[in-house]
């Protein structure tokens, strides 16, 4: 008889399917849309469209969407039974087609104590990028280690984060800032040469007015 265990419990290995785009491009945006969320969801909704929606079924897209959202990686055997892994949380699948979306993509809607919406492409050769945070556009590839933050738009926040960024000799590579409008919810995220330390979180937690921080790894290679 299988066991079940907490779908946050499960960290995985690296899972060869019939295609690098639909299988293991799947599977490193489920990793990658994980570790975004950062909680236990008590639901998720995936809508697949294009090609994703009208081969993934036979190619596993579903099974490795499923699985990366477990943390196994793309080489891992669990994969194939992924479902089975997830019964603790509901799950549902809708095909679409958009032409105004790329071939490959999925919108992963996430339901628990902080609902959120990620969005993503697989690009192939299992390369992939995330294109949305809720409504905030991004490009996030997994190839960073990544620090998220919604908060209130406000004089002065990207200077309090980027200074305990820079009191930790840390660089950033890339940073994109959006808002929703002057003065209310913002969005923003920095792609680091090195993962900050959970000291450098508290003091960015305790800055007013942040609603949200995110900080995880790059995704395996």
């Amino acid at each position: 008889m299988m066991k079940y265990i907490s779908i946050f419990d499960i960290v995985g290995p690296t899972m060869i399917g019939p295609s690098s785009s639909h299988t293991a491009g799947a599977v490193r945006l489920g990793l990658l849309a994980r570790k975004i969320y950062g909680e236990k969801p008590e639901s998720i909704k995936f809508t697949i469209y294009n090609s994703f929606a009208k081969t993934g079924k036979g190619h596993g897209t579903d099974k490795g969407l499923v699985g990366g959202i477990l943390g196994f990686n793309v080489d891992d055997s669990r994969i194939k039974n992924a479902y089975e892994y997830a019964q603790e949380i509901n799950i549902e699948f809708n095909r679409a087609n958009n032409a105004n979306r790329h071939p490959n993509a999925v919108d992963i809607e996430f339901s628990g104590n902080t609902p959120m919406l990620i969005s993503g492409n697989s690009l192939g050769a299992g390369e992939i990028q995330i294109t949305g945070v809720n409504s905030y556009k991004v490009d996030l590839r997994g190839d960073f280690p990544t620090l998220l933050l919604i908060y209130k738009d406000q004089p002065g926040m990207i200077w309090k984060v980027t200074k305990i960024i820079q009191e930790k000799n840390i660089n950033i590579a890339s940073l994109n800032c959006e808002r929703v409008e002057k003065g209310e919810e913002a969005f923003m995220s920095i792609c680091l040469d090195s993962l900050l330390p959970a000291e450098a979180i508290d003091k960015i937690s305790e800055i007013s007015e942040i609603y949200l921080v995110r900080n995880f790894d790059a995704l395996e290679k």
